[in-house]
């Protein structure tokens, strides 16, 4: 069903619906004008119409200067807006796109993601973004749906898929986590005490349903989660090493039943180490309200 019309009796030439694929697949042999209104061709449209919708369209993705020129003499980049615009022409009610973004390079994949951002709040299309890029995902996306072997495991916002993850594949695969294996111990009103098995005792948030007691898995994520003096500390171990990027420093710690955890702050005054030194008994303190309890 698409608005309410159940296009499966449809032929796939009229329905609704478009593409951008992978490659693009432009034909080589016309213009940047011409690949734009290959489809309203196929349409049997008028002539002026042709032109105006491509000439719109060329306004909208703009490749104005570049639409004499042949497919294969403008950048992948460009290449990329013309095969937008293409699908875009004919007023598809949904536009499918296939990892449209996989072959650029990195700056132009993230310019390109503000430009698609752009183009679907203009034209105020639905856009189906298929990509294997979590921060992707998460960047571009108003909804989110999680598949893993053609099966549907969590639909949701990006804040919902990613600090209320449902299942343990979504929360490994949307961004980085933590997991600890734990015991609950009593419940209330949503918050689960749960004795972790690197020995304290902490309190994680479960959704309506889960199990009010036994083995559970709990999902912390690193910015979650702060480094601090060992008596501090919610769960204690031994920082093993400490990863320096610039804006924060992810810190690997070895919780005391041999669990690894990762901590990860953003570096104040130009520091990357906080004090802390690979070696040392550190504390990890949790903030309040983030460790999360998953389904089985």
């Amino acid at each position: 069903m698409l608005y309410g019309e159940d296009i499966a009796v449809l032929p796939p030439y009229k329905r609704p619906v478009n593409t951008v694929f992978q490659s693009y697949a432009l034909f080589p042999h016309m213009t940047v004008a011409q690949n734009i209104g290959f489809g309203l061709e196929m349409q049997g449209k008028p002539k002026a119409e042709i032109d105006a919708r491509v000439a719109e369209m060329l306004k909208l993705v703009r490749m104005e200067p570049m639409k004499d020129r042949k497919t294969s003499q403008i950048s992948g980049g460009q290449q990329q807006r013309v095969a937008l615009a293409r699908a875009l022409a004919p007023k598809p009610k949904v536009l499918l796109l296939d990892e449209p973004l996989s072959a650029l390079d990195y700056k132009l994949r993230k310019d390109m993601q503000i430009e698609l951002k752009r183009l679907q709040t203009e034209t105020g299309i639905t856009f189906i973004f298929v990509t294997h890029d979590q921060e992707e995902a998460l960047t571009m996306s108003d909804r989110i749906a999680v598949m893993s072997k053609g099966k549907i495991l969590q639909v949701g916002s990006p804040h919902d898929i990613y600090d209320r993850p449902a299942v343990r594949f979504v929360a490994d695969f949307i961004g980085e986590t933590n997991f600890l294996s734990g015991a609950v111990k009593s419940s209330a009103k949503g918050i689960s005490k749960v004795k972790l098995d690197c020995g304290p005792e902490i309190a994680a948030t479960a959704d309506d349903g889960l199990k009010s007691q036994g083995k559970v898995t709990v999902v912390i994520r690193p910015e979650h989660s702060n480094l601090c003096a060992l008596k501090q500390g919610h769960i204690k171990g031994v920082l093993e090493n400490a990863v320096y990027f610039g804006t924060d420093t992810h810190y690997h710690v070895k919780l005391d039943d041999g669990t690894h955890f990762m901590v990860r702050q953003q570096n104040e005054g130009g520091s990357g180490q906080n004090g802390f030194k690979v070696g040392a008994a550190v504390g990890i303190s949790i903030d309040e309200g983030t460790a999360r309890i998953l389904r089985d």
